[in-house]
């Protein structure tokens, strides 16, 4: 790190001049970025999505569907719309409610706009939609596409809504710490960088990786708020050094001794984020993917673009200086003895109100987002509620089966199987309805079947129906459930479906087993995705420290702080709390927060045990070591984590719900971190343990 440190001192005119041209270059691709990302990345690649395109390629069932709902409107200015639809180029089949009874109902009536599995970008399609139909009165459109563009709308304007709360917020808070505002502005400025940098990184990728709509909120949040805890952390030691040296040593020894914490505060961040690639869900290979650029490039900067500057900038660091900065060591002196004093009961205490907290997690409702994740204010939102409550389109969910006969389907034999295929779907009692070639037929047997296809006065009269279902060696089927896909009955339907023996190869699809899927993909890799975050933790933490107990400690408290966090989500979002409708817990929100927080919460542990080990190196005892580590860093891991706090707190006051209990999550197990457990818990340990907090076999004395 010496002769790294030495490199950016001395080029450091050329260091910050290569990166403004990087943010220049970057800045051009970041602004193309929102028009990249599609579907709200809840995607696995499995049957639901083979039995998809299979049934849009061979049975030319549509891919996709936009429902275009019409309110008090005449069959003429129905048919006029619905013909100007079919003509877009995008549109595949048009169903009109035209003379269809189902489709109408209470003054409302609906079409479908249908769409083949070739369309990649559906954004441009609901853009040419949508002229055709603004200026019309009672006319709007749905539809998992149309839902999935206006989330991509609400979720860049809830970024601007949160940056717009929390920067000025975070000025204020770097204000209060650094007392200048070059100082105050430095840590935004670079965190911006950093930002645009990622996104613009990102937009080069979309064209490899299809790319979530949830990276343009997740990767700018992490991105500052893991940009301005290394900046709080450099600038304050480059402080302290330079109360004692010139400019570019106290630059040079911050980047060897917070530089280093940093370091390995990255690592253990990007373990978190890396670990999620193990569950293939495409939500988690997104924020995997963005998260560890901006954390790369957040170290990078960090240890580069930062110290530049300040070398750059020299004393003027502390131009524009508001008011001088009270030291507060004597108060966290008091602090810190006090809490040697009661190890014990402080532990007890703190562990207690971690616990209850943690209470509500036993009735944690865990659902997949769909219409919900949209505000009700948004047009799409409201059409959807509107067709399910007239017409009930959510109520029985559709599931497809799809199967591979080695042999003909159109043979005795091969009828024979797709009857008893039929009537064990019918005998299932989660099962409605059926639609096969025989019920739309109304052919109740297979001889009955034979018998009229083979009259001499209309021979073959059920080929035209029999080829609806049948191509070649595959054949579907389709099972309406009494229950809606979201449902965990719905999901055991398909599981066991999935085990049964029918004598051909077949899978499904629908709503229910795209649900099963990611609910199974999460449910049987977060155990292994945990693992991996808590051992490579151990063995950095360990590697970091030379100590077996302070990273056994570290993961204890992590999940203790974690679980009082689930718990409080719990209390807010589904019991309905703090204004907040009571509804459920987004899936991905737990294992997000647990592998985000993880890492993120170890910049904290990092940040206070580095220092209290250069103490313990320098000679001080355990305790000693142990206050003074306390003291120095105490005021900075409160301002960086009010700071992240802040930043990703912010995300509360926005619309997508997946986005709000994201932040609303982040923020509260940072303020957990941040409080009971680096002020309180960690201290105390520290102090019951003694000399043996630092040790590990085969290591003699303090080196």
């Amino acid at each position: 790190m010496k002769h790294f440190a030495v490199f950016v001192t001395k080029f450091s005119k050329p260091v910050v001049a290569i990166w403004f041209l990087i943010l220049a270059i970057f800045a051009f691709f970041a602004l193309q970025l929102p028009s990249k990302l599609q579907g709200d990345g809840f995607f696995v690649d499995g049957d639901h999505s083979y039995v998809t395109n299979e049934l849009s390629e061979t049975f030319d069932l549509p891919a996709k569907t936009i429902f275009v709902l019409f309110k008090d409107k005449s069959d003429d200015e129905i048919t006029s719309i619905m013909e100007e639809l079919e003509n877009l180029d995008a549109v595949h089949a048009v169903t009109s409610p035209v003379g269809n009874a189902a489709l109408n109902k209470n003054g409302y009536a609906y079409g479908l706009l249908e769409f083949d599995n070739t369309i990649a970008d559906y954004f441009p399609i609901i853009d040419d939609i949508r002229e055709i139909t603004e200026d019309e009165q009672g006319i709007s459109i749905t539809g998992e596409p149309v839902i999935s563009k206006d989330i991509n709308v609400a979720s860049q304007k809830d970024l601007i809504k949160a940056e717009a709360i929390g920067l000025p917020i975070a000025l204020i808070v770097l204000l209060l710490a650094f007392g200048s505002i070059v100082a105050s502005l430095l840590p935004l400025i670079i965190g911006g960088a950093t930002v645009v940098i990622a996104l613009g990184i990102l937009t080069l990728l979309s064209d490899y990786f299809n790319l979530s709509i949830f990276v343009m909120n997740i990767v700018p949040m992490l991105g500052l708020a893991l940009n301005i805890d290394f900046a709080l952390l450099f600038i304050n030691r480059y402080r302290e050094e330079r109360e004692k040296h010139a400019v570019r040593e106290s630059v040079q020894t911050a980047i060897q001794t917070a530089g280093r914490s940093i370091i390995f505060s990255a690592l253990c961040v990007m373990i978190g984020l890396g670990a999620m690639v193990v569950i293939n869900v495409e939500i988690f290979m997104n924020i995997a993917l963005g998260g560890t650029i901006v954390v790369f490039l957040a170290v990078l900067t960090a240890l580069t673009f930062l110290p530049a500057t300040i070398t750059l900038l020299g004393d003027r660091l502390n131009k524009g200086r508001i008011f001088r900065v009270k030291a507060t060591a004597s108060r966290w002196q008091k602090f810190a003895a006090f809490v040697m004093k009661r190890p014990v009961v402080i532990i007890f205490v703190a562990v207690l109100l971690l616990c209850v907290a943690m209470v509500p997690i036993k009735d944690i409702a865990l659902t997949i987002p769909s219409t919900e994740s949209l505000p009700a204010s948004y047009e799409s939102r409201q059409t959807f509620d509107t067709l399910d409550e007239t017409f009930g389109i959510g109520e029985n969910t559709p599931v497809f089966l799809l199967a591979e006969n080695d042999d003909t389907w159109d043979t005795t034999e091969g009828r024979e199987k797709i009857f008893d295929i039929q009537q064990q779907l019918l005998d299932d009692p989660m099962v409605d309805r059926v639609t096969s070639m025989f019920t739309v037929a109304n052919i109740e047997s297979v001889e009955m079947w034979e018998m009229v296809n083979s009259n001499p006065q209309a021979p073959g009269a059920l080929d035209e129906v029999a080829e609806n279902f049948i191509q070649k060696d595959k054949m579907y089927m389709v099972a309406y459930l009494n229950t809606t896909g979201a449902t965990s009955e719905a999901q055991d339907f398909v599981r066991n479906w999935m085990n049964k023996d029918l004598g051909v190869d077949f899978a499904l699809s629908g709503q229910a087993k795209f649900n099963q899927e990611i609910f199974d993909e999460i449910a049987n890799k977060v155990l292994i995705a945990i693992a991996i975050i808590i051992v490579s933790t151990f063995i950095i933490l360990m590697i970091a420290f030379r100590s077996i107990l302070i990273p056994l400690k570290a993961i204890l408290m992590n999940i203790l702080g974690l679980g009082a966090t689930f718990g409080i989500l719990v209390y807010i979002f589904q019991y309905g709390h703090f204004g907040i409708e009571a509804g459920t817990i987004v899936l991905i929100i737990p294992v997000l927060v647990f592998c985000l927080v993880f890492g993120l919460s170890m910049d904290y542990e990092v940040f206070l045990i580095s220092r209290i080990q250069e103490e313990y190196l320098k000679g001080a005892t355990n305790t000693k070591a142990t206050i003074d580590g306390l003291v120095t860093t105490s005021k900075i891991i409160t301002s960086a984590a009010l700071i992240m706090i802040v930043i990703t707190g912010a995300f509360a006051f926005t619309d997508v719900m997946p986005v709000k209990q994201i932040g609303v999550g982040i923020a509260i197990a940072i303020a957990i971190d941040a409080t009971i457990i680096r002020l309180m818990l960690v201290p105390s340990f520290m102090k019951l343990f003694g000399d043996w907090n630092w040790w590990l076999p085969f290591r003699k004395g303090r080196k």
